[in-house]
């Protein structure tokens, strides 16, 4: 039941994921962070098997990492973007990664964006997407809502309505959310959404 999705403002881009761990009808924690820093402009948010999902974007992370230390130059995000398509569909050959991935950026030149690209190495530049079965309740309310140019207060309320509308409809909803921006200051955390906080079970 997991849920990834993201959009592209006015001068930002953010991406929102679910934090559950999931396995079969076993929540194993509700704090996992399924964005992945790529570097100081890029977020990289993620869903699909866990040991895929870990693997391929600390791959991705290192290997982005491994070129602005041997070029003295970051990728950009489009350059970045096709690195990981391109990773994707060779491995789609040989040892498929099960991986879904937004991965947003922001560069001086271009500004803000955002890339779709799926399991199987499709890959689109886009201003709004969702995967996971969150993506049904998301990307209908952000048809519905969603205007390019929004500020980011619109962003976040919207972000705000595609939650609580997820929250509403999914049968298994996920509690808790994490919402991470990327503009001209760089990639952050901007806020969680929690309805259920893990507890230590070694202090109970």
């Amino acid at each position: 039941m997991e849920c990834v999705f993201g959009l592209v403002g006015d001068g930002f881009a953010l991406v929102v994921s679910d934090t559950s761990a999931v396995n079969s009808i076993l929540v194993h924690k509700s704090n996992e962070d399924k964005i992945m820093v790529l570097d100081s402009h890029k977020l990289m948010g993620t869903s699909g098997e866990h040991g895929d999902r870990v693997q391929f974007t600390e791959y991705i992370q290192k290997n982005v990492a491994l070129y602005q230390f041997r070029n003295g130059i970051p990728l950009t995000t489009a350059a970045a973007a096709n690195f990981t398509r391109n990773e994707l569909a060779v491995a789609l050959r040989k040892n498929p990664y099960s991986v879904n991935i937004l991965l947003a950026g922001y560069d001086k030149e271009t500004g803000p964006s955002l890339y779709y690209i799926d399991y199987i190495a499709t890959f689109h530049k886009i201003e709004k997407g969702a995967f996971g079965y969150g993506s049904y309740f998301s990307l209908s309310m952000m048809d519905r809502h969603y205007h390019s140019g929004m500020s980011l207060e619109e962003a976040i309320s919207l972000v705000d309505k595609c939650i609580l509308e997820i929250r509403t409809r999914l049968v298994i909803a996920p509690p808790n959310f994490v919402i991470k921006i990327v503009d001209k200051d760089g990639a952050r955390e901007h806020a969680w959404r929690e309805s259920i906080k893990d507890t230590d079970v070694s202090s109970a």
